[in-house]
């Protein structure tokens, strides 16, 4: 029979009004070259038709999954993961769509996040170095560690998915250089240490503050949060909620060991309120995450010549927030702190010495979640004082093998009843305790030390580790003693 212009019309409008099937769909985490969290549950997820039937069929597994989307098209499904070292692979098949992820490790994954001072890569700022960076990537090369970037962007709302990224990749010259610095060398040392596949998750935005890395939901505990009419490209690192939108919250539930942290220089002025949103943060991250209360690591904003150093009693003093983050390890569940009070840079505000911070994370680690308890992982933290010998003496936690300091024991400022604070002479006593005393202040009442912008602290264990800035006072109207 002869085909007619109506047949062929007739035909096309049926072609036309056939709805289509949507194929299966994974985020942008979810890929070849990953490294899953191994001998433990992982999550996978991604996107269909409603009701779609989906096969997943994982090389370590003897039977394959079997899924179905939910009525918005969504999945997700847990699947065990082993400590085999060899790479794996993952199929996922539905209607129309055939996925092959090849090249899978079992590690341990980290998510690193922050602001600047997380975010420098190994070939540094212009001007502005990282010690080390040239031996580290020359001798980068290293298939059982992996990165994964998610680029700067925020949003209004909750993403499905990353937008902007950079994906799994092994460590090697090309791909480690413009990678955060102090997550590749926590990275390397990890996966060294341990011979295990590593996978560093690195998300961070210079200049950020805590605000933006909180969700809606936990930020309005504590404020209103309307987007509508905010032009999200202005200023979008201080946006409350725009960076969990966009940076964490696609991330999730994708299953990490813990994560890592480095932020608070864009929250130095309000150290009262840090003490409530850092700890809220933490907490909102591991309820979404629901794996319970993962290690979380963080560091302590280093010593840094903001503005006037001599300021002494308002939060224009860096020692507040310093000290909020001290504070922080009480209030935080499995966490742990990185003292810098030694390796800051007076007039910048991006210390180069990154691997001495990455290696203060990894002891935290090494000792608390791998069960490396001989590792010391905490510097000296004041405990107690009692008067002796016209001054007092300091007595400190963390301290097993006593006290050490390279020259003068420097920073130690004391205040009689009167609150005025005078520059002090403090001696190690006993390789344990340390004395502080001044001939200004017969009757001493309290003790700070390193309490200021920029510093170089002098108090350490004998491993090295730092101890905090500290005051044994609470003092809001507290002076220092005229010149």
């Amino acid at each position: 029979m002869k085909k007619t212009p109506f047949y062929f019309a007739m035909l096309l409008c049926l072609l036309l009004t056939t709805p289509g099937r949507a194929e299966v769909k994974l985020p942008a985490i979810v890929s070849s070259d990953m490294v899953l969290q191994r001998n433990t549950t992982v999550t996978l997820w991604g996107w269909a038709d409603a009701g779609e039937k989906i096969t997943i069929s994982a090389s370590w597994l003897d039977t394959p999954l079997q899924i179905k989307t939910d009525k918005a098209g969504n999945w997700k499904t847990e699947i065990k993961t082993t400590n085999d070292k060899n790479a794996q692979t993952i199929k996922i098949t539905g209607d129309g769509s055939n996925i092959l992820l090849e090249n899978i490790l079992f590690g341990e994954v980290w998510l690193c996040s922050g602001q600047s001072n997380m975010q420098q890569p190994l070939n540094g700022y212009t001007g502005q170095p990282t010690f080390g960076a040239l031996e580290a990537i020359s001798s980068s090369k290293n298939p059982n560690l992996r990165l994964f970037t998610v680029d700067r962007i925020g949003s209004k709302t909750p993403l499905k998915d990353i937008e902007k990224f950079t994906g799994w990749q092994a460590a090697s010259p090309e791909t480690v250089k413009d990678f955060s610095a102090i997550a590749y060398f926590y990275g390397q040392r990890l996966q060294e240490i341990l011979d295990v596949p590593v996978g560093m998750i690195h998300t961070s935005w210079g200049g950020s503050s805590v605000q933006a890395w909180l969700s809606k939901e936990a930020m309005e505990n504590y404020q209103k949060v309307d987007l509508d009419g905010v032009d999200i490209t202005k200023g979008t690192n201080h946006i409350p909620t725009a960076l969990y939108n966009s940076m964490i919250h696609p991330l999730i539930p994708y299953t990490i060991k813990g994560a890592l942290w480095y932020q608070g220089e864009s929250n130095r002025g309000e150290p009262e309120n840090y003490k409530n949103l850092f700890p809220a943060m933490v907490k909102d991250w591991r309820t979404r995450w629901g794996i319970g209360d993962f290690p979380f690591y963080y560091v302590q904003i280093a010593p840094y010549m903001y503005g006037d150093n001599e300021v002494f009693a308002t939060s224009d003093n860096s020692a507040f927030i310093r000290e909020t983050q001290l504070q922080c390890l009480d209030l935080i569940p499995n966490s742990g702190m990185a003292v810098t009070m030694d390796i800051g840079d007076d007039y910048c505000i991006h210390p180069p010495k990154k691997k001495e911070v990455a290696d203060r994370l990894l002891f935290n680690a090494l000792n608390e979640t791998y069960g490396f308890k001989t590792i010391d992982y905490a510097g000296p933290t004041f405990a107690s004082l009692e008067a002796q010998e016209g001054g007092l003496l300091l007595k400190f936690d963390n301290a097993e093998t006593g006290l050490f300091a390279h020259d003068e024991l420097q920073g130690f400022e004391i205040a009689g009843e009167d609150k005025v604070f005078y520059p002090a002479e403090a001696t190690i006593i006993d390789r344990k305790d340390v004395l502080v005393k001044s001939v200004k202040v017969p009757n001493p009442a309290a003790v700070r030390y390193a309490w200021r912008n920029w510093v170089v602290g002098t108090l350490f264990d004998t491993n090295l580790l730092p101890a905090s800035s500290f005051r044994t006072d609470d003092w809001n109207d507290a002076t220092k003693a005229a010149e």
